[in-house]
């Protein structure tokens, strides 16, 4: 038997997925203070991103960057989500996911914020 949300195909599941995923960005804009903070940031870093980088490269390495820590945030959510579904109980397990979690959202800020630190600093040294 097919499973009911694996029965669409083609456009239909294009359709589909993309509300799923809509409706993803909304209960994370909803639910996480982290994501709407960082997609303030975005607001601005995003379009800043043609002016700090001097090539196309440049501006790609910043806006993925960026995109990334969003990327990463929302995988985030939903790995604490998930284990809250599982169980409110306070177990190693659970505290090691969110703590891994928590860990890649900090490794994601660091990079996005070394590499925009290095792009900004060039464009000031270099002009």
């Amino acid at each position: 038997m097919t499973h009911p949300h694996k029965a669409h195909t083609g456009v239909q599941r294009i359709v589909h997925a993309a509300s799923y995923s809509l409706a993803g960005l909304s209960a994370a804009w909803r639910h996480e203070s982290a994501f709407r903070q960082e997609c303030m940031l975005a607001v601005v870093m995003l379009p800043a991103a043609w002016w700090v980088g001097r090539s196309w490269a440049e501006v790609a390495l910043l806006v993925a960057s960026v995109m990334g820590v969003l990327v990463v945030e929302l995988l985030n959510s939903a790995i604490e989500a998930v284990v809250d579904r599982v169980s409110v109980d306070l177990h190693p397990l659970s505290k090691r996911a969110k703590d891994i979690g928590s860990a890649a959202v900090m490794l994601s800020l660091v990079t996005c914020g070394g590499l925009w630190f290095s792009m900004i600093c060039l464009r000031w040294v270099h002009g």
